[in-house]
């Protein structure tokens, strides 16, 4: 009993008070199921349906998984596919030129350029969870840039 007042000392107590608090707070405006991630019918022919049987605890953890992954790292963890890299002079301009060409060329593929230290402008295509979710992509890219590899990234929270 002694060990555990000597670390909840009241700065600590109000901390994870305030962080609770802004969790539930947010959360009720971006609660996310289950059902959200896996629909239960998929449009096409031969489609079957998915049936999720659990306990509603489940989608109160899975939401506040997201939602601190989301505040703390900026996203979640994941895959990108890199399409160029340079510390070259003219980097950035080439960095742009070629992410709107990318852009162009696979409307329907998110796409950044990003500046690494200490000179590097790189850009990186795609927010994948897996790499088989990627991998499709990546052989598609590549038809186009033959040097084009996947990474692990931190990644926007899919919608």
């Amino acid at each position: 009993m002694r060990y555990i007042t000597s670390i909840l000392t009241p700065s600590r107590v109000l901390f994870f008070q305030v962080f609770f608090f802004s969790v539930l707070t947010d959360a009720g405006a971006q609660f996310l199921k289950a059902s959200d991630i896996f629909p239960p019918e998929i449009k096409t022919q031969k489609a079957g349906v998915l049936n999720i049987y659990h306990e509603a605890r489940i989608d109160t953890v899975l939401s506040r998984y997201l939602l601190s992954n989301k505040l703390l790292k900026g996203g979640i963890e994941g895959y990108r596919i890199q399409i160029y890299r340079s510390a070259a002079r003219n980097a950035r301009e080439i960095a742009n030129k070629i992410k709107t060409d990318f852009m162009i060329d696979f409307p329907d593929i998110q796409s950044y350029v990003e500046y690494e230290k200490p000179g590097y402008f790189i850009v990186r295509v795609g927010d994948f969870r897996t790499k088989m979710e990627g991998t499709k992509a990546l052989y598609m890219i590549r038809r186009k840039y033959p040097g084009a590899y996947m990474i692990p990234c931190i990644i926007n929270v899919p919608d």
